[in-house]
């Protein structure tokens, strides 16, 4: 049984599956923020001796002070273990990325007037940023690659990974590679909540960082959570989303391996899919069945798709766009008579891919744009990640004695205005000679 449910769109099934979707969130699992907070406090008061522990209690592994950095010894290794077919892969890739990436980069901007005054935007890099790079079940080196490198290309001084062990004491070596590819300064051997701790915090071996990115399960999505404010973070990534608006026009094939990539990742990700064609849904539904079938991960398929698969059939295509604002979905294709049309009129999608040739996976791996998206819904208000994560931005402001002298009055009477004299004050003192 895995035909995927089919069910008219209405204000009230939009709303159902919102609520559904929303289970997911990381706001929903306060029973683990306890543990989470004993770890993070563990961390910040003991250091690396709590690091040590947490890593041998949850990886089963025995890491020093000597052997929680890998060494170049190590990263030579893992070049020798992994296929040089991959190596040159995640070359090709890395150059798709970066040059995107580019395109993004701010100038500083300072405009000045006659009357002497003068002001400006001056970005700069962020000095110091944690890349968490989970273990696990799955490998990603494509994560490395998205985190790093608008990391790197925005001009951040040191870019610090930490990323589990194995039981062997040894990280995995596509990952090291990625990492090494991609630009990583510093890489130790830590994961789980225990990481965003130290790297929060800093302890005897891994430096305190201003900002940490990277997806990681519920404990690192609740520690960075945690930490936030006394470092930044990019976003609390929840499970994978996959949104399909599609009309009759689409290949049914192609659209339910499309949905069923997203589903693949874990049981609680999401595929739904939009159309205006009952018969179309038919056809999506039965190529669903037959894929579930043969793929490698289908118990996980399943679950996802019985949990959060659904395929959405709209009155038109108004409705259906109206529905895929409102999900929000982290990844949304547009597979229609007129995608470029369609695209103008959504509002809210982490990443958008158009036309039956421009599949999810595409963005996942090598086309250039992030795959760090917003979750939840919260690509409503959030972005991709880019370089923009990776800097601030400070104002600049100069001002001459004559163009103070212009406005000095002004500023002087809003202070006061506010009853802050001092701050009045600090204006007016600068011109009690002339108001004699």
């Amino acid at each position: 049984m895995s035909t995927m449910r089919t069910v008219a769109l209405t204000k009230e099934s939009t709303k159902d599956i919102l609520e559904s979707l929303l289970k997911r969130s990381p706001n929903n699992y306060g029973k683990f923020e306890s543990a989470v907070d004993e770890i993070l406090h563990k961390v910040k008061t003991e250091g690396d001796s709590a690091l040590f522990a947490y890593t041998k209690e949850f990886d089963k592994t025995e890491i020093t002070a000597d052997t929680i950095k890998v060494t170049e010894e190590e990263i030579k290794e893992a070049y020798e273990a992994v296929d040089p077919v991959l190596i040159d892969v995640i070359r090709k890739a890395l150059v798709n990325i970066r040059s995107y990436h580019e395109k993004q980069r701010q100038n500083s901007w300072f405009t000045s007037e006659t009357n002497g005054t003068m002001l400006g935007q001056k970005v700069t890099a962020l000095e110091r940023v944690g890349v968490y790079v989970p273990g696990g079940k799955a490998v990603y080196p494509s994560s490395v690659l998205m985190n790093i490198v608008p990391a790197k290309v925005a001009g951040v001084d040191q870019i610090v990974m930490t990323t589990p062990p194995g039981k062997d004491g040894k990280v995995n070596p596509s990952t090291l590679v990625a990492a090494k590819e991609a630009g990583a300064d510093e890489i130790y051997k830590v994961g789980g909540a225990q990481a965003i701790g130290a790297l929060a915090y800093g302890t005897e071996s891994i430096p305190k960082v201003d900002k940490i990115v990277g997806p990681g399960n519920i404990f690192v999505a609740l520690a960075k959570k945690a930490v936030y404010g006394y470092v930044s973070i990019d976003s609390i990534a929840g499970p994978s989303e996959i949104l399909v608006l599609a009309d009759e026009t689409a290949n049914p094939r192609y659209v339910a391996a499309d949905l069923l990539s997203q589903a693949e990742h874990d049981e609680l990700a999401s595929a739904i899919l939009i159309t205006t064609s009952k018969e179309f849904a038919a056809k999506v539904s039965e190529e669903v069945d037959g894929f579930v079938k043969v793929l490698s991960r289908k118990e996980i398929i399943q679950k996802s798709l019985d949990n959060f698969g659904y395929i959405l059939i709209a009155e038109d295509m108004d409705e259906a766009i109206d529905a895929a604002n409102a999900i929000a979905s982290e990844h949304m294709e547009i597979v229609t008579a007129n995608p470029f049309e369609v695209m103008m009129k959504v509002r809210n999608a982490g990443a958008i891919f158009i036309g039956e040739n421009s599949s999810e996976p595409l963005g996942d791996y090598f086309a250039g744009p992030n795959h760090v998206l917003p979750t939840n819904g919260t690509a409503k208000f959030f972005s991709a990640l880019s370089v923009d994560d990776f800097v601030k931005k400070s104002s600049i402001v100069y001002y001459s004695r004559e163009a103070l002298r212009k406005i000095h009055k002004d500023i002087e009477q809003f202070a006061t205005s506010e009853q802050l004299t001092a701050h009045a004050n600090s204006i007016a003192v600068r011109f009690e000679d002339e108001e004699q």
